[in-house]
């Protein structure tokens, strides 16, 4: 249930040992999170949601697939990343550990020591980190040295940087978790996505995130699954008598969806699943593209925009505090300079969203246009176009987004380690057959497909006894 990249995951990873699938999308049209439209102007290609896909890229399981057979394509903007600060300095990364390094000057090295080993050894890495917690490595050594790091606040890391250019670039990279960055385990997303970088880059999909699904379903299709479209459901009682289950939704869903079906003490961990602050994402359709005053943010295909690493600090953790700040995080793609099929002439798409308190029922507009503005004088005057979605507006998109949570739940310590609920199984419901499989289960959040293909394993259990997937 649900043809996000984690419901058509797992009912590729079930379809190709060769049982019946069938999937049901509430919408109109398959994607969830991976959906491209065109929100401003005829011809201008916006990604409606996910963007820029490093763990798609390194994907255990979408790499084991053959999906450029189906149409998927990456493409790669000439920097990957880049964090401007108003003095007119910018931290730059790209694919390539050494050329970052070099461009960080004095904190080349300590880059060295700090994502080298990662981003060197992230095949196996990826392997670990896009699993549950609670399994017995297959590399430890490797585990361990990455674990130790990501474990700690992402204020405790940054101590290692010097130079403000270096520290705001992680933190930026770091701030994706949505959360305060001087609490334990802060560190985990900016080590991961900076170590992806490294490995796999930040690519865009060719034609838009949309291409991901797409794949995944022409997939689907060739090993007999099949996708119904414009089904919602609301109790089990609904879905046709089947071995196994998995939906692809938010634990409170689940515990609407289920009813009394779902045992007591499960029905409670559940309930009290935490969500996260919210994403207002505003799309541009600017004219000539963005006027940056640095020239590496002109071919970056992301671009963060929040000030120095301390300023981002203060930002997450008023947005977690749940006050909006007058100068939010901004995070900015421009995946037409990897994807020019995506403009119409010389208009060209421009994805933005800040992070703002769960539920925020305010307008942040003005100020996530105030932070370009403040890095791209003049680029008012170039926008001819623009489409704005508020968090109220992102759950109704898609009802994993509660309050406008596209994490699909507060990535704090705890649910960190522990997602959805305590258990031996994380994907198991306590209803024999039915499994979980959205971001709210192991490893979260990403267009990685991991959590469903991980569900995947779990029914196949039930399915065929001792099978084993090949990812």
């Amino acid at each position: 249930m649900g043809s996000g990249p984690n419901g058509l995951a797992a009912a590729v990873a079930i379809a190709r040992e060769g049982f019946s699938v069938t999937v049901l999308e509430a919408a109109g049209c398959i994607g969830g999170g991976t959906r491209t439209a065109e929100l401003t102007l005829p011809g201008v290609l916006h990604d409606v949601c996910s963007a820029v896909h490093p763990l798609g890229a390194a994907s255990p399981f979408l790499r084991s697939l053959p999906l450029e057979d189906h149409g998927l394509r990456w493409r790669w903007a000439d920097v990957d990343l880049a964090h401007p600060l108003d003095d007119g300095r910018v931290g730059v990364m790209r694919r390539s550990l050494d050329e970052t390094a070099q461009g960080l000057g004095p904190d080349g090295d300590a880059w060295r020591r700090l994502f080298g080993p990662a981003a060197r050894g992230f095949d196996a890495l990826a392997g670990e980190l896009l699993r549950p917690v609670q399994h017995i490595p297959r590399h430890p050594v490797t585990m361990a040295r990455f674990g130790w790091r990501a474990v700690q606040p992402a204020t405790l890391v940054a101590r290692r940087l010097r130079t403000d250019p270096a520290r705001a670039l992680f933190g930026g990279v770091a701030a994706h978790v949505m959360s305060p960055l001087d609490r334990p385990t802060s560190a985990a997303a900016g080590c991961t996505l900076v170590a992806a970088g490294h490995h796999a880059g930040w690519p865009v999909a060719a034609g838009g995130s949309r291409s991901i699904t797409d794949a995944l379903a022409s997939l689907l299709h060739r090993h007999g699954g099949r996708i119904e479209t414009g089904v919602r459901v609301t109790s089990l009682r609904q879905l046709p008598p089947s071995r196994v289950t998995l939906l692809d939704v938010a634990p409170q869903a689940l515990v609407g969806i289920a009813g009394d079906r779902l045992p007591g003490r499960v029905r409670a961990q559940l309930s009290r699943w935490r969500y996260g602050p919210a994403a207002y994402k505003v799309d541009l359709a600017v004219e000539g593209g963005v006027p940056w005053s640095a020239e590496a943010c002109r071919r970056a295909g992301t671009v963060h925009l929040g000030g120095t690493f301390e300023e981002i600090v203060h930002t997450e953790r008023e947005v977690h505090r749940g006050r909006m700040p007058e100068r939010p995080f901004v995070l900015v793609a421009q995946q037409y300079l990897a994807d020019p099929r995506r403009s119409a002439g010389n208009v060209h798409p421009v994805w933005a969203y800040a992070h703002v308190p769960h539920g925020y029922p305010g307008d942040a507009t003005e100020a996530i246009l105030a932070q370009f503005e403040r890095f791209a004088p003049g680029v008012r005057e170039r926008i001819v176009a623009r489409h704005v979605r508020t968090p109220r507006e992102f759950e109704t998109y898609n009802a994993n987004y509660v309050g406008g949570d596209i994490s699909t739940g507060a990535n704090d310590p705890w649910q960190l380690l522990v997602r959805p609920r305590l258990g031996f199984d994380p994907y198991a419901t306590g209803i024999p057959g039915v499994f979980l499989c959205s971001a709210a289960t192991p490893p979260g959040g990403g267009v990685h497909g991991m959590c469903g293909a991980n569900a995947a394993r779990s029914a196949l259990r039930v399915l065929r006894p001792g099978s084993r997937l090949g990812f």
